[in-house]
């Protein structure tokens, strides 16, 4: 776990607002009608235009600049031609290296006219976020992150899912220490500032569990229940975290 300078956190802020300008791009573009592959076309040259790198391009062999989840797909959904409908949800998540250092958001985007239940999923996944982002601060310990993810989702009757947790980031576009959204709290190792994060609740409609599709990347949900996704990059604060990708 590398704490960053603050030469090194200023890169990191740049590469956050690429991020964060890219999210509002793809909220304005994600309609119905439009591909995930033209989301995709349209987020490459974004961050192309910013003399940045896509970070997920050729990350592990993915194919992609963003992953384009919809519906009961969780996370890792790959671009394609499938078009987005009217009532679809549809998760974002972006990464950009800048200078050799990363930062990396997502959110989950509602499509025309959706559902209450869709609704209530996009918006206590986005507040679980937040609350797990509020707990980053020096002296709390890591988990601290975890419980209050869980225990705000569960109390609103959505599932946080297990095998995919947030992480460290910086140099690299996953360091240590693995941030889970579920878990007892006072755990883990201590926070301190200069620590930066990368905080993602995925919470389900259904069921926890989730599987991996025939792609070897596309992550659904069992039971074929909608998925909701957000994700910040934060630096640990003395008094309050900094929200890096907003």
């Amino acid at each position: 776990m590398e704490l960053k300078t603050e030469e090194e956190l200023a890169v990191m802020r740049r590469a956050g607002r690429v991020v964060a300008a890219l999210l509002k791009v793809m909220e304005k573009e994600a309609r119905p009608g439009v591909t995930t592959k033209r989301l995709d076309e349209i987020a490459e040259a974004f961050i192309r235009s910013r003399k940045a790198e896509p970070a997920f391009k050729g990350y592990y062999g993915y194919p992609a600049s963003i992953c384009a989840s919809v519906n009961e797909e969780v996370v890792h959904g790959i671009p394609s031609n499938r078009a987005l409908n009217d009532g679809d949800i549809v998760g974002v998540d972006v990464g950009v290296k800048l200078e050799g250092w990363f930062s990396d958001a997502a959110r989950t985007f509602a499509i025309g006219k959706v559902d209450e239940e869709s609704r209530r999923l996009i918006d206590v996944t986005r507040e679980a976020m937040n609350r797990g982002i509020a707990e980053a601060v020096e002296g709390k310990r890591l988990s601290d992150i975890s419980w209050a993810v869980q225990s705000y989702a569960e109390a609103n009757g959505f599932s946080v899912v297990r095998q995919y947790v947030g992480h460290g980031i910086g140099r690299n576009l996953h360091e240590e220490p693995q941030v889970p959204n579920y878990g007892k709290p006072n755990q883990g190792p201590k926070l301190v500032t200069g620590m930066t994060l990368a905080i993602e609740p995925m919470l389900n409609a259904g069921a926890y569990e989730v599987e991996t599709l025939k792609d070897g990347w596309t992550v659904v949900t069992k039971d074929g229940k909608r998925s909701g996704h957000f994700e910040q990059t934060i630096f640990v604060g003395n008094t309050k975290p900094e929200i890096v990708t907003e």
